[in-house]
């Protein structure tokens, strides 16, 4: 018998590294977080845990075609196959 996973969206990561190729302040990349953080995060400010490993507050939910982290996107996958 196995236990449902909880859903993940993707989210802005805080990360201010400057892309190289646009001279801006966006991510790098976006992160999966669970989806009952996000609310609580982007109201209160409260770091979540990305499934990689990283810890931000939201500020804004990724775009369609956003770049994914591959860590992130790689867990995402194993877990999906379980």
């Amino acid at each position: 018998m196995s236990t449902p996973l909880k859903t993940t969206k993707t989210i802005e990561r805080t990360d201010t590294r400057v892309d190289e190729s646009t001279r801006d302040d966006t991510p790098k990349f976006f992160h999966y977080v669970k989806k009952d953080q996000i609310v609580s995060s982007a109201v209160s400010g409260a770091y979540v845990v990305a499934l990689c490993g990283e810890t931000f507050p939201v500020k804004k939910s990724a775009k369609p075609g956003s770049p994914v982290c591959p860590d992130c996107e790689r867990i995402y996958k194993s877990l999906r196959r379980k």
